[in-house]
Parts: C-alpha cells; structure tokens; sequence
C-alpha cells in the first residue's frame, strides 16, 4: 500500500473564484472541515486548524505556503507548534483548481507522511486517518462551493 500520498479529483459546480475563496479563506474553511481556523490567507501566515471533540478536541498548527487565486491554494500542518513548518515536521496539502465548463475541477494532494519519519504503524495509522478525513470532508467542500456560488 502506498502510504505517501493522498490525492483526489473533485468536480465542483461553482467557479474557480469561488472555490478558492472556500479552501483558502478561514471563514469557509470552519464551514466544511475544520471546526475553527485561524490563520491569514497569505503566504507565511502561521495559524492553526481545530477540531472539536468530546475530549475537547485537537489543534493543529498550519502555515499558508501558496496562495495564487483562483487557481492554487497550498499549506503545511501537522507540524509541532513554535516550529516552522518544512518538509519533514509536517504535511503539505495542496489545492489546484482548474476551470472546466461552468465549474472547477479540483486536484487535491496531501503529501509528506513518509518523510515525517514516524514507525511504519505510526505512519500507517495517520494516513489511514488522513484518508477517511479526506473523504468525509472534501465533499462537504464541493456542497460548500456550490450553495455559495448559487448565492444571487
């Protein structure tokens, strides 16, 4: 099983400018994945991911590391909090978003388990986790995306 990285194709009934505006912009983001986000949707923004749960939940640290509206929107997380965010200590997520007909069709990609350096079971488990996230979330992103761009 490869365990190095997630990816995914979505299509998107909404335009690219809105998609973008969905995975890059933190209001939208705590609407489909995360239940807060804090971080400025500019290159090298630090901030952090939340997620709620009955054991009061987790918070993940997150640093924007490309911003090109409204076709590519990419950051790290997952890093220890205080450290800058590199290949190694954390996870790079990727957004592009590509026009097609009236919608977007979005590549998403998660890399960088493998280079965490964590115990194989370790690393199983978390992308394992990562993977079932992915897929609860994402089209919680493509229903987000369509209802905005069906706003009047």
């Amino acid at each position: 099983m490869e365990l190095g990285t997630i990816e995914r194709e979505l299509y998107v009934e909404a335009t690219p400018a809105v998609v973008f505006e969905v995975v890059s912009d933190p209001a939208h983001v705590k609407q489909w994945w995360s239940d807060d986000a804090r971080y400025e949707t500019v290159v090298g923004s630090e901030g952090e991911i939340l997620f709620a749960d009955a054991d009061g939940g987790k918070v993940e640290a997150f640093t924007v590391v490309e911003v090109q509206p409204p076709t590519r929107f990419s950051f790290r997380w997952t890093h220890p909090a205080g450290e800058e965010a590199v290949e190694g200590n954390s996870l790079l997520v990727t957004f592009e978003l590509v026009a097609q007909g009236a919608g977007t069709l979005v590549r998403f990609r998660e890399t960088g388990f493998r280079e965490r350096g964590w115990t194989a079971a370790v690393q199983q488990a978390t992308y394992e986790d990562h993977v079932h996230g992915w897929d609860y979330f994402l089209p919680r992103l493509v229903t987000h995306a369509a209802a905005l761009d069906a706003r009047p």
